[in-house]
């Protein structure tokens, strides 16, 4: 375990971000939700969404764990990435080279993710923050994965990296 990171928790400085840009699956949201409670991570929320906040779709994915995460909704991505000045953008995509376990992370990095069902866009795969695309390899012929159990891969494997600091037994 690294000595110089504490136990993650509402209103700390989060080890990880997670950013959905344009999501549109109450559901998938709702689940990233619960997914920024178990790990500590920081959900942030571009909009346009494709949904409203009070659906109950949402609300029934992230279980009681709403209270328990740190969420943020900006209304674009500029106004995103600024928030989080220094912090490093990993963006998924299905047609990177870099595999997502080839990027070595680091406390406070954005892990970017993109619509579904259409990923992200060369604007944002572009914009000079990002300093890795990532892929999470699938057999041939699959399209992709499910947006938060992407999400969940990847910053499991991020927090593993970290020693799971401030995790329970």
């Amino acid at each position: 375990m690294n000595p110089h990171l504490t136990a993650p928790r509402p209103g700390a400085d989060p080890a990880f971000h997670l950013m959905y840009f344009e999501p549109r699956i109450a559901g998938n949201t709702g689940s990233a939700i619960r997914l920024a409670a178990a790990t500590g991570a920081q959900l942030h929320l571009v909009e346009p969404l494709g949904f409203d906040l009070s659906e109950p779709k949402l609300k029934r994915a992230g279980l009681d764990y709403h209270e328990l995460a740190v969420v943020e909704v900006h209304p674009d991505y500029s106004t995103a990435l600024a928030a989080l000045p220094h912090s490093r953008v990993i963006a998924f995509e299905v047609d990177a080279t870099m595999l997502y376990t080839e990027v070595a992370y680091q406390k406070g990095d954005i892990l970017l993710f993109g619509p579904e069902p259409t990923g992200l866009t060369a604007a944002e795969l572009n914009h000079p923050r990002v300093t890795h695309r990532v892929r999470i390899p699938m057999l041939p012929g699959r399209r992709s994965l499910n947006l938060t159990n992407s999400a969940a891969i990847a910053i499991y494997e991020a927090w593993r990296q970290l020693g799971f600091f401030g995790a329970g037994k």
